[in-house]
């Protein structure tokens, strides 16, 4: 389209109207506006005669033009400038007024040294099909300079021939503002090193990145429009309140980082993301309306393992190191040995059963209380034999001369607690007890005993570098075991 602006009315020509004479100041002369291809004009209503219709035509049309995000300026077949839009006026700080019915730039909006070669790419559009890009450097009325992009193009009159060109330009810096834009959001939505997903205001993915289609178990397309419940099995409500608190209230200062359970074909896998938000407003609006937001996370559910494995044998270090010093004060060694247990208790299990050998029988020598916790005290009244059945735990790891591991779960009641609870009696063990660990007692040679850590049904089962940290305070345990026996009774008396 094209609209003059010289004395506050705008008359448009139509495709199969030839201009009228150029270099006119009124703006009655101009090139009709370009279609979608830039190559021919749309039909408007030039008014031929004085009728309202005419009027209101041309008041659109300017209104359109001066509405637009982009500067706009036409020219005749002669060069003459027939349009003028305000973002032109803003750019350059020519007038409309000032700026139709001059022929060409030269002096003006153009340096005259430059004015010939940039009038000649200008107009060249007129000879050529599409749209021409070029970049020039046009002078503001302060006199400065500012480099602009133009994309120009032909505009056909009557029968197909070119009567003028239209030309939009725009500040160079903006333009590639946009373009770093544009490639900024299109290289974080490929694959990179974390994930994207953009939700939209009922927290519903829109658009998810390759990453983040990995992370989340599912195909890019097939992710879309679900409801995150159904991929998160836990921690989906602190993700979606995390959502809602951004619309509503804006991006928090920091990353978050948060534990959930996915379900994927493989089974339910935790994983640990850090995450940061972005609040996505139109930029087309005057008030900021929401669009959406812009999560992108990290998996480092590695990295948080590897800190808690840290933090853990950190702990466990520090423990088993104030345990020595304490024993290193008891002059009777099985005080020592509860002592040392009473240590490896903290933040490992709920209860540890200290059985000795004696003869070819284990025998309760020590233990924590069945119903509640506490300290590990020596068995009042003696030692009483303990009637394990064929393929106990305890019994394995005498055997072995190893470590056993085991859960409620690997059997009949898993889930149950009336069921674990059976697990666990049947076993000798306190009736809260669903995780145990079956460890040797030896020492010059010998087999002691046995220890054994129990935990109950809301803790996990025990790993392996649970049984390590367990073998190290079985062999500390065995040393003081062997030492009361060498000692006997009332030796430090």
């Amino acid at each position: 389209m094209g609209a003059s602006r010289s004395s506050g009315t705008t008359d448009a020509l139509g495709p199969d109207e030839e201009p009228d004479e150029p270099g006119r100041a009124d703006g009655q002369g101009g090139p009709g506006g370009p279609d979608g291809q830039g190559a021919s004009s749309v039909p408007l209503d030039s008014g031929a005669g004085a009728g309202s219709g005419a009027d209101s035509g041309a008041e659109l049309l300017a209104a359109l033009l001066d509405g637009m995000d982009a500067a706009l300026c036409a020219f005749d077949a002669g060069g003459t400038v027939t349009h003028w839009n305000r973002e032109a006026e803003r750019i350059l700080g020519w007038s409309a007024q000032e700026a139709v019915g001059r022929k060409g730039f030269a002096g003006w909006a153009v340096r005259r040294a430059d004015a010939h070669e940039v009038q000649g790419r200008l107009m060249a559009a007129m000879d050529a099909p599409g749209r021409q890009v070029h970049e020039f450097a046009l002078l503001r009325k302060d006199g400065s300079r500012v480099l602009v992009r133009t994309q120009s193009a032909r505009v056909l009159g009557a029968g197909g021939k070119p009567a003028g060109v239209y030309c939009a330009f725009s500040e160079v810096h903006a333009q590639i503002d946009l373009e770093r834009a544009i490639a900024l959001s299109e290289a974080l939505l490929e694959d990179v090193s974390w994930g994207v997903v953009l939700v939209d205001v009922d927290l519903r993915p829109t658009v998810v990145n390759a990453y983040a289609a990995r992370a989340l178990g599912g195909s890019r397309t097939g992710l879309l429009g679900r409801p995150l419940g159904e991929l998160v099995v836990q921690g989906v409500e602190e993700l979606e309140a995390a959502l809602a608190h951004v619309l509503a209230e804006g991006a928090p200062g920091a990353p978050a980082e948060f534990w959930v359970t996915l379900r994927t074909a493989e089974g339910e896998r935790r994983r640990c993301w850090r995450s940061g938000f972005l609040r996505l407003a139109s930029p087309l609006t005057e008030e900021p309306v929401p669009l959406g937001v812009g999560w992108m996370f990290r998996d480092v559910t590695a990295r948080k393992l590897a800190q808690q494995e840290a933090d853990r044998l950190r702990f466990r270090t520090g423990q088993l190191h104030r345990a020595a010093r304490t024993v290193s004060e008891c002059e009777d060694p099985m005080e020592a040995a509860t002592s040392l247990l009473d240590f490896a208790l903290a933040g490992f299990a709920d209860h540890v059963l200290l059985d000795l050998m004696e003869g070819e029988r284990l025998v309760r020598t020590a233990a924590t209380p069945a119903d509640a916790p506490g300290p590990c005290l020596l068995v009042a009244g003696g030692s009483i034999p303990v009637r394990y059945g064929p393929g106990h735990p305890a019994l394995q790891a005498v055997e072995r001369t190893g470590s056993v591991r085991t859960s409620a779960g690997a059997g009949v009641g898993a889930g149950d607690p009336e069921g674990t609870a059976a697990w666990a009696a049947e076993r000798r063990w306190p009736r809260d007890a669903a995780h145990a660990l079956s460890t040797v007692l030896r020492s010059r040679g010998r087999t002691l005993g046995v220890l054994t850590f129990l935990r109950a049904a809301n803790r996990t089962a025990f790993e392996r570098p649970d049984t390590a940290y367990a073998e190290t305070v079985a062999a500390r345990v065995a040393g003081a075991v062997d030492l009361a026996r060498a000692v006997g009774p009332g030796a430090g008396e």
